[in-house]
């Protein structure tokens, strides 16, 4: 396994996964939920966000999925920020909205403001691969998280933005499959039906920091 590589993407993801979270439970406060707060969840400190399985099980096992099967993107979650929508001001369902749509908003800024730096260093002949190839890293991983948040299955962000513009009767039922959701998500993962969404992080990616970063990073 190439021990370098699967430190950097570690290091990345968590650099990527945590402010995702922070996201959520920020805005949820400002909405008028303290929940997030007071689980001392509004910190940057990664401890409180860990997840076995998102954080832990899933990069390992997908670090030995690149080495033996060649799969292109080491990924993960944190664990979820607890949200109550009922301490909401307003429509809660407008709030899980907002709610839902800070944590791809926040990766998706993570990556264009990486990109500006790696394009950057670049610029300025900063060519060293390990910053570079962090930095890129950071991009792809905030692109795929960013995208794989909406897929619309519980408990993904996808569902809540997707809810909001259901009728009642089907908010309900799509909060029965959040029980099973994150089963139905690796299901999707392991048959390939989530290559769309590697697939299309992938071109924005090579869009965002260009081929001569990409190949003095040593990605590609």
């Amino acid at each position: 396994m190439d021990w370098a590589y699967g430190i950097l993407a570690v290091a990345a993801l968590l650099v990527c996964v945590i402010p995702h979270e922070v996201a959520h439970g920020y805005v949820a406060y400002r909405l008028g939920d303290p929940t997030a707060k007071a689980a001392g969840r509004l910190t940057l400190n990664p401890i409180p966000h860990l997840d076995p399985i998102g954080s832990f099980l899933l990069p390992v096992m997908l670090l030995v999925l690149r080495q033996f099967a060649g799969f292109p993107i080491v990924f993960g979650w944190a664990k979820p920020v607890p949200v109550n929508p009922y301490y909401f001001r307003g429509d809660r369902w407008r709030g899980m909205l907002w709610v839902a749509l800070a944590g791809p908003g926040t990766n998706v800024a993570m990556a264009l403001v990486a990109a500006l730096v790696g394009r950057g260093l670049v610029a300025a002949g900063l060519t060293a691969s390990v910053p570079l190839a962090f930095l890129a890293l950071v991009v792809l991983l905030s692109l795929v998280l960013a995208l794989f948040n909406l897929v619309p299955v519980p408990p993904l962000d996808g569902s809540r933005i997707l809810a909001y513009f259901l009728p009642p009767r089907w908010r309900a039922s799509m909060a029965q499959l959040e029980p099973y959701g994150m089963f139905i998500v690796l299901a999707l993962l392991l048959v390939g039906g989530l290559g769309v969404v590697f697939e299309l992080a992938g071109r924005l990616w090579g869009e965002l920091i260009g081929l001569q970063w990409a190949v003095l990073s040593g990605l590609i």
